[in-house]
């Protein structure tokens, strides 16, 4: 359920990426309490858009505006957007060979803590909360004693993203095509994390490229993206149309 105010608002983006233009003239507004999908062919910016948002400095914004809970994104680095509450989960979520889990995961949650004048969570309230987050998206004990990714299956790395959805609470998700790789039963894991995570205190901007996560993950707004615009937006049905279609009979118009 949206509450009318806008945590999201970019106005014509133009962005490029090692000299090519990627976004040209993007638009895409998001209220507090929505959740949308973005759908769209490989290349057409899809996953440029979420680093852009995340603050990746290899990908260059030549004009336009994203405005983030009233305030610019532009001039702020990445882990300043974290600390506002912007939260991106990877594509391909990276390993931190000997940072373990724990460790990365209390070091996140107590730096945007600091970020908002609050103290550092102490251990057992931090082991509290993390054991809760954990059981929620069927994690074990043993897997927290584990170095970030290291090791890991792709199933094993996307839910590790949603563990840390779960965690740090942000107000606006990002999800770059978290379902991908996933077999059924880790792709109702990871669904059901981003569902319970969803409530009208924040968002969701899930890219992905198949229909079949929005039979677990409810969208109110899907949005089809082709060559670095939106060109078509609509509800879950217009997934459903995708599937059957493709994306030509898009690009055609």
């Amino acid at each position: 359920m949206t509450n009318n105010k806008i945590i999201l608002e970019i106005k014509n983006l133009n962005a490029s990426v090692a000299n090519t233009q990627i976004l040209k003239d993007f638009n895409l507004t998001i209220n507090m309490g929505e959740k949308h999908t973005l759908m769209g062919p490989n290349g057409s910016g899809k996953s440029t858009l979420a680093n852009i948002l995340a603050g990746n400095p290899e990908y260059i914004v030549d004009s336009g505006e994203i405005n983030f809970l009233g305030q610019t994104l532009l001039d702020k680095a990445p882990e300043i957007r974290a600390c506002l509450g912007l939260f991106l989960a990877f594509q391909y979520p990276v390993e931190l060979p000997g940072v373990r889990m724990w460790q990365f995961l209390k070091s996140s949650l107590d730096s945007q803590r600091e970020y908002n004048g609050k103290d550092p969570l102490s251990t057992k309230d931090f082991d509290s909360i993390l054991n809760e987050c954990a059981e929620k998206v069927d994690i074990s004990q043993d897997f927290l004693k584990r170095n970030v990714n290291e090791g890991f299956s792709g199933g094993e790395k996307k839910r590790n993203e949603i563990l840390q959805l779960t965690l740090i609470n942000p107000k606006l998700a990002i999800l770059d095509e978290t379902d991908s790789g996933l077999d059924i039963d880790a792709l109702k894991i990871v669904s059901n994390g981003i569902e319970n995570f969803s409530s009208p205190n924040n968002s969701v901007l899930l890219v992905t490229h198949y229909q079949r996560i929005l039979n677990y993950v409810k969208p109110d707004y899907v949005h089809v993206m082709i060559d670095g615009k939106i060109v078509k937006s609509g509800d879950k049905s217009l997934a459903l149309e995708l599937e059957k279609k493709g994306y030509d009979w898009l690009s055609k118009k």
